[in-house]
């Protein structure tokens, strides 16, 4: 699968979330930080987490590099990604 769409930055999270789930931007968005944070604690531990219906994330390498750690991760969805309509493909590897 080739992905030509933009990268999800954290504004448009942000916004997505609140418009979905009707709770004020002020009051989600210190939620999504804190969420965010610790997912980025969770993978730098080396923890797989099972997040669904984000999916199975398991971390596959890692590398180091100048100003951080590269990770090669495999993400594993059940076959029907809710609000989607489609099955994904998804092997992701950054």
């Amino acid at each position: 699968m080739l992905v030509t769409d933009p990268a999800l930055k954290k504004k448009e999270l942000i916004d997505t979330v609140t418009e979905r789930s009707g709770i004020k931007k002020k009051d989600a968005k210190p939620v999504i930080e804190a969420m965010l944070e610790v997912l980025g604690e969770t993978l730098s531990e080396g923890r797989e987490m099972n997040l669904q219906p984000l999916g199975k994330i398991k971390i596959n390498r890692t590398k180091e590099v100048q100003g951080g750690n590269v990770l090669i991760v495999k993400v594993r969805q059940s076959s029907r990604v809710p609000g989607s309509g489609r099955a994904p493909d998804v092997d992701a590897a950054g």
